[in-house]
């Protein structure tokens, strides 16, 4: 077995807590972020639609969710953004250049804006990014804080 399939064989098997090499299709996302991948919510939706059963069942086995895996990791899919990428997106909505964005502008780009967050995403981003103090998101703290080490 790979070294790149037996991380794949161990975040699967963490929540295989039946040890039947199925999980719950509620947690493919956790795992293949786990594994360093960033999908938007429709291509895991894509990513799901390829894996599931015939009839689904609610879980996804592991025989067909491995060789999925295994070439989204090797064609190097769903990168993360490097953190340089994501400082000038915040730049980009920082219009008055002040190096912060308030804790209602970020609410409001995160739920009108491209796709929307749910309100436990926001709910997480904004415990994560918000200074509880000046309620305001100091983006350049907060962007290094989200990039993800590359494998």
């Amino acid at each position: 077995m790979s070294e790149l399939q037996k991380r794949i064989t161990e975040a699967f098997e963490v929540f295989d807590h039946e040890s039947n090499k199925t999980v719950d299709v509620r947690e493919i996302g956790t795992i293949i972020r786990s594994l360093g991948c960033c999908p938007t919510e429709g291509e895991l939706h894509d990513m799901l639609a390829e894996v599931e059963e015939e009839e689904p069942t609610g879980y996804i086995r592991f025989e067909k969710f491995l060789p999925m895996m295994t070439k989204v990791l090797l064609d190097r899919r769903y990168r993360p953004v490097p953190e340089d990428v994501l400082l000038r997106a915040f730049e980009v909505l920082d219009e008055k250049k002040m190096g912060f964005l308030t804790k209602d502008e970020l609410i409001k780009y995160m739920t009108e804006e491209g796709e929307p967050f749910t309100q436990e995403e926001m709910e997480e981003m904004i415990s994560a990014s918000v200074d509880p103090d000046k309620n305001i998101v100091p983006y350049k703290e907060y962007a290094s804080m989200m990039v993800v080490e590359d494998y």
